[in-house]
């Protein structure tokens, strides 16, 4: 019997857990022929969620979690899980019931058709802002344009992973990390449903437009070096209008004995030539840190807890 494994990552969910459990319940009680698995991923939760856990736990044998010594990111949250899971195909939900679970088994039906990766684009998002919807939007074109591989637009994490898919993703042990490019960058055989998202059941979104902009910034330096061509395209063209403005301004002195303007326009023109190379280092800057950051080689999580008991080791990865 094939083994399913239901991948939910989770920080600060103690209102979400109950109402996701009994759904996955509806879900997965009415599929026959395959086992499941239920894994949670507690990303250090400073609330109830790790004791709501405990008990779930101790009542259903198909529920196996690990739990973080500290918050370390929903994209550490899903290596982590990777490492952990058993099943044959992995499925991966949010656990504020955006996901619906209802798509499960159509996920599982074009599994069994031969793809490897059955990811759920998002026709509506009921519940967000049209300012995060629109910034979404101009994100993944822009990254599309200055990327070769295709990215899926419109598509988060809710999707299932053939085994093999999984064990690519788990080669792939960078610090700083960015799923969704992920996996479109590791290719294998896609398959594309739509869904409407819901807004959440219940708490509040642990993401703001700090840490979303943030995302973006893991994005756009995880899977192209545009920026890096955009500030050597910016400071030639800066350079180059120096230079024909320093020929006018000869020609003008020379020629006609036109007296060159003074204090205001040395200040616009080092005002602006700084403000280029702030840009420009802030760039290079952002790709510096990447290096120093995988250089250190310090594991990607430490697990606190595993099932109820306390991992000496850090359970590192």
């Amino acid at each position: 019997m094939k083994k399913i494994s239901l991948l939910i990552p989770l920080y600060n969910e103690e209102d979400s857990l109950p109402l996701l459990y009994n759904e996955l319940l509806k879900v997965i009680n009415d599929i026959k022929n395959y086992e499941f698995e239920i894994f949670f991923v507690d990303d250090g939760s400073k609330d109830k969620s790790l004791n709501i856990l405990r008990e779930m736990q101790e009542k259903d044998s198909r529920i196996n979690y690990i739990s973080f010594s500290r918050n370390f990111g929903k994209e550490t949250a899903m290596i982590a899980g990777f490492d952990y899971v058993s099943g044959d195909a992995v499925v991966i939900l949010d656990a504020d019931l955006q996901d619906p679970p209802e798509l499960i088994p159509e996920m599982i039906y074009y599994w069994e058709q031969g793809y490897d990766d059955v990811y759920a684009k998002r026709k509506s998002r009921e519940g967000e802002t049209w300012l995060k919807k629109l910034t979404s939007r101009i994100f993944y074109r822009m990254l599309q344009k200055t990327t070769k591989i295709e990215i899926q637009e419109d598509t988060g994490d809710f999707r299932l992973l053939d085994k093999r898919t999984l064990q690519s993703l788990k080669m792939i042990r960078e610090k700083q990390r960015y799923t969704k490019g992920m996996f479109s960058w590791i290719g294998y055989n896609k398959k594309e449903i739509m869904f409407d998202r819901k807004p959440r059941a219940a708490g509040e979104t642990k993401w703001n437009y700090f840490k979303l902009t943030n995302l973006a910034l893991e994005g756009l330096t995880s899977f192209t070096t545009f920026p890096l061509k955009i500030a050597s395209i910016f400071g030639f063209i800066v350079s180059l209008f120096s230079i024909i403005y320093m020929i006018v301004i000869l020609i003008k002195s020379l020629l006609w004995k036109d007296p060159v303007q003074g204090y205001p326009s040395m200040m616009v023109t080092i005002l602006f030539i700084g403000g280029v190379q702030l840009v420009c280092l802030g760039i290079i800057g952002e790709y510096v840190g990447r290096i120093f950051n995988e250089t250190k080689q310090r594991p990607l999580y430490i697990v606190s807890e595993h099932n109820g008991e306390k991992i000496n080791d850090g359970g590192v990865m």
